[in-house]
């Protein structure tokens, strides 16, 4: 076929593939959907919606909302529907992207199906950050750097970061900390890095706010560039009901807490007692997940899944060989994954 850009001949899907499981740990959602009395407003305020009408072009009184708690300049907030777009428009937008090896994967296919050059610098051992190889890589465009970093928990220093947003504004790029799950490290860059127009800030609705399926993000710029992701991003982007949500979200944003406060205990419950195991190697998290070294991914995945846990295969990355990653979920469900994974250990 002529119609489309050669560069998208061949482009790999997202990878991820839908298997259904009783105890479902695969996908760092929430163990908690929306608190029901939230539910329950929200879905009120829709009804009052006019469906007819479209929404406000940039969601600007969402962005005010969002200016006021967070002091941020109204200017500089941007709202789509998931971080996953946001991304899409920053890879869009710049003449190349940067990123580690292993990373989140949408950074990857959101260049390549931009169209962008892109470059990947490998972990260093131990998953420590390549700051000395990303100095020199980094000579301009957007580096997304998720921080903590998925796949693998890790939080990397404030030393590091300085030194790379320093970078950015000597090469005139730009660095995009992607702070999806910071509700569970307890870290907020703001404040070290600043309302610099070479930083950004990529944040979500769908971990510790439990709204994955309502798929709602923001980033957190300097105007200039939230003006130029917006231009990017087709008009009226954030859908009337998902506004009405979020709405009720932002009146409501301590439940968020009590989420992270629960999910961090679990963590380091089920990691002190993965410790245990004497084969699989937990390694330390300041995510939602636990990223888990096996010895054959594949058999432990099978195994776990015919007990009726569901985790995310890890093994196909770089540096990642033999690695599982488990969502924190509820008690009960972690109690049950570990249950198959001694299983494995004494069989």
């Amino acid at each position: 076929m002529r119609a489309f850009k050669p560069h998208l001949r061949g482009l790999a899907p997202y990878p991820y593939a839908s298997l259904e499981a009783p105890v479902k740990l695969d996908q760092n959602e929430s163990p908690f959907d929306l608190p029901p009395p939230l539910k329950e407003e929200a879905l009120r305020r829709m009804a009052r919606l006019p469906w007819n009408r479209y929404p406000e072009i940039h969601a600007e009184g969402l962005r005010k909302r969002l200016s006021a708690l967070l002091g941020w300049p109204e200017e500089g907030v941007v709202l789509a529907p998931g971080s996953n777009l946001l991304i899409l428009a920053l890879a869009l937008a710049a003449e190349e992207v940067l990123d580690l090896s292993p990373s989140f994967p949408h950074y990857a296919h959101a260049a390549r199906a931009a169209g962008t050059p892109y470059r990947a610098v490998p972990l260093l051992e131990g998953f420590g950050l390549p700051l000395e190889a990303l100095l020199e890589a980094f000579t301009g465009g957007v580096f997304f750097l998720p921080n903590p970093h998925a796949p693998t928990g890790t939080l990397f220093p404030e030393e590091a970061l300085k030194a790379l947003a320093e970078r950015a504004e000597e090469v005139g790029g730009l660095l995009v900390v992607d702070e999806a799950y910071r509700e569970f490290s307890g870290t907020d860059f703001r404040a070290l890095l600043g309302a610099s127009p070479h930083v950004a800030f990529l944040r979500t609705f769908s971990k510790a706010f439990s709204l994955g399926g309502i798929r709602a993000g923001y980033l957190l710029a300097h105007p200039e560039v939230a003006q130029a992701v917006r231009e990017v991003l087709p008009p009226f982007v954030l859908p009337a009901h998902t506004g009405a949500v979020l709405e009720v979200v932002l009146e409501n944003p301590g439940y968020a807490e009590e989420v992270a406060a629960y999910v961090r205990a679990e963590r380091e419950r089920v990691y002190r007692r993965l410790l245990e195991h004497p084969t699989w190697r937990p390694y330390p998290s300041h995510t939602n997940f636990l990223l888990v070294r096996t010895p054959d991914a594949e058999e432990a995945f099978r195994h776990l899944l015919r007990q009726g846990v569901l985790v995310r295969r890890q093994d196909r990355y770089p540096m990642l060989q033999g690695c599982l990653r488990v969502t924190v979920g509820l008690r009960e469900e972690m109690e049950a994954f570990l249950r198959a994974a001694f299983e494995v250990a004494y069989a």
